[in-house]
């Protein structure tokens, strides 16, 4: 007898019921000027692509606002712009068309690099994990981020850099593995 996945066995192949939405991958229409595609994969702990992951984002706008009544800056000023995206993996594979985003207060007085908030779930996951997509061409930036710079290595720190790409950046999530990405306690 073949017994086969169910829904109570794990939390993976199932995201996609009720949990991602058509227009979900678009944190801005397509057409929106400056928008971007963030593009990647999800791998699993062999290298494989995991086809049955979502990827869900949240950031603030190019000036660094957030789209939401207690950002004291006040909202959004790119009309369309929602800060919040969410992608299912096809083929181990995800989309997410946004803007870039601005540098945010770090509650010290400083500024964060660019950066977009990350949550994977996937199958195998009890709970989702965590982590950033900073941008490569962003170096004087990343320097003086808080968080990139409590890093241990800059290997470490490469795991959460996006690298350009003809219409926007490349990101690869790894679950495990030699080329674990960086995924953070919160």
């Amino acid at each position: 007898m073949t017994l086969h996945t169910t829904p109570s066995a794990t939390v993976g192949p199932y995201l996609a019921i009720g949990l991602t939405w058509e227009d979900g991958p678009h944190v801005v229409a397509p057409d929106t000027p400056g928008a971007i595609w963030i593009r990647g994969a999800v791998h699993d702990g062999n290298g494989d692509p995991v086809v049955d992951a979502m990827v869900e984002t949240w950031q603030a706008d190019p000036e660094g606002r957030f789209d939401h009544p207690d950002d004291p800056r006040g909202p959004s000023a790119y009309p369309g712009f929602r800060g919040f995206g969410r992608a299912q993996t096809v083929d181990g594979e995800f989309a997410i068309c946004t803007l870039k985003p601005g540098r945010v207060p770090d509650g010290e007085g400083g500024l964060q690099a660019p950066h977009i908030d990350v949550s994977v779930f996937a199958r195998g996951l009890l709970d989702r994990v965590v982590t950033r997509i900073y941008f490569a061409d962003e170096a004087e930036a990343n320097a003086e981020d808080a968080v990139l710079r409590s890093l241990a290595s800059d290997d470490a720190r490469r795991t959460l850099l996006a690298t350009p790409a003809d219409d926007g950046y490349r990101f690869d999530v790894f679950l495990q593995g030699d080329r674990e990405t960086v995924f953070f306690a919160v």
